[in-house]
């Protein structure tokens, strides 16, 4: 799970808002690699960059976005259950702005508490489903 979790250039697959992604640089995900989305948002589409803060496999990754002005910060814990037949994922998500961004910032918080489930349920069936390689 977390190997498809830590691939950036399948988050698309499972957030509906995305429309492409591009990773910078090559290799493996880790500290300091960074990703920039496209992504549909209130009917148009923004680009933004987020840059991978920490990464521990198969447990935790967090992010921050970079640029913009409402940026993202994240991190996620991968908990396995039933001695690994199950996991728990858990995601801490909130945003900051910047200059107008901070206006904004209740908006998109709104409209994040409404996305974020649906993207999680997404990614339960995909990861079920046996969609994503393991």
């Amino acid at each position: 799970m977390f190997a498809y979790l830590d691939d950036l250039a399948t988050h698309g697959e499972w957030q509906e808002q995305v429309v492409s992604a591009k990773v910078e640089g090559g290799g493996p995900t880790r500290v300091g690699t960074r990703s920039t989305e496209t992504r549909k948002i209130g009917g148009r589409e923004q680009q933004m960059t987020y840059e991978v803060t920490e990464h521990n496999p198969p447990h935790v990754f967090a992010f921050r976005g970079v640029d913009g002005s409402v940026r993202a910060n994240g991190r996620a814990t991968i908990e396995p259950l039933d001695g690994g037949a199950r996991s728990r994922v858990t995601l801490d998500l909130d945003f900051e702005g910047h200059g107008m961004g901070k206006l904004m910032l209740p908006l998109v918080r709104n409209q994040a508490a409404k996305q974020v489930p649906k993207d999680q349920a997404r990614l339960k069936e995909r990861l079920e489903s046996g969609t994503p390689a393991a």
